[in-house]
């Protein structure tokens, strides 16, 4: 399904972005590896073991040092990736924090990094972007949210802010790059993917009813990097409803 494309996968050193760069390239994309983690640390994964896990399953894949908050690394990230690669068609912003405090408790040094990274992140790596999809007469641009954003009868924490701000961005980029023959969209989880993240942060406890694979992520991801502004765009799809609607 996507032979022959160059994905660029944020936050790919693993939970939802591993999943989706491994995805990507069972589909036939070549995919870059972008994250920070080079080497193992506190939490499980590297853009070097995720690179190497699908070139051993006959995939290519590249490891790229990518601080998704310094525009730098940013520009860096995706130079080295057309340097190598010969282009950019699809990209995911996936690269995330997780902060689920209450507001009154939360530190300004947590909602400051969710900001960071959730949004500004996402912003630099989609502004860095989009001159590489123009170059290649289009593309998919995937900004990765979660389902907590509808859900204020919840309450409020900086991480769903900070998603739902992302939202908006690309619901607006779609229209503003519908020209360029780019499909802008959202994906997020139906249900809560048990990320290594999720377990460092001490996520709660889950009933099993209501935990997704993060395969599923990357099976809907699919989806939309296949798409263009003639497609699905400037929507917000969650995982499980999208693979049934493709049935």
């Amino acid at each position: 399904m996507l032979d022959g494309k160059v994905a660029f996968v944020a936050g790919a050193s693993r939970g939802i972005g591993a999943a989706v760069a491994a995805a990507l390239a069972s589909a036939g994309a070549a995919v870059a590896v972008a994250a920070r983690t080079e080497s193992a640390g506190r939490v499980p994964g590297t853009i070097h073991d995720v690179a190497e896990s699908i070139t051993a399953q006959g995939g290519t894949a590249l490891p790229v040092a990518c601080d998704v908050t310094d525009e730098q690394s940013v520009a860096a990230a995706f130079d080295t990736t057309v340097g190598e690669l010969g282009g950019v068609d699809i990209v995911i912003a996936n690269a995330g924090v997780l902060w689920l405090g209450p507001v009154e408790s939360t530190p300004l040094r947590r909602w400051q990094l969710c900001l960071d990274v959730n949004l500004t992140g996402t912003f630099l790596v989609t502004r860095a972007a989009i001159p590489h999809l123009r170059a290649r007469g289009g593309g998919s641009l995937i900004a990765v949210t979660t389902s907590g954003v509808g859900m204020i009868d919840r309450g409020a924490n900086a991480y769903w802010v900070s998603k739902a701000a992302v939202e908006r961005l690309y619901l607006g980029l779609a229209h503003d790059l519908r020209d360029d023959h780019i499909a802008v969209n959202c994906l997020s989880p139906s249900r809560v993917v048990l990320t290594e993240g999720w377990q460092a942060a001490g996520g709660q406890d889950i009933p099993p009813e209501m935990v997704e694979p993060p395969e599923t992520m990357g099976h809907a991801a699919v989806i939309l990097a296949a798409q263009d502004a003639d497609g699905i765009t400037g929507t917000v799809q969650r995982s499980e409803e999208l693979l049934a609607a493709r049935l």
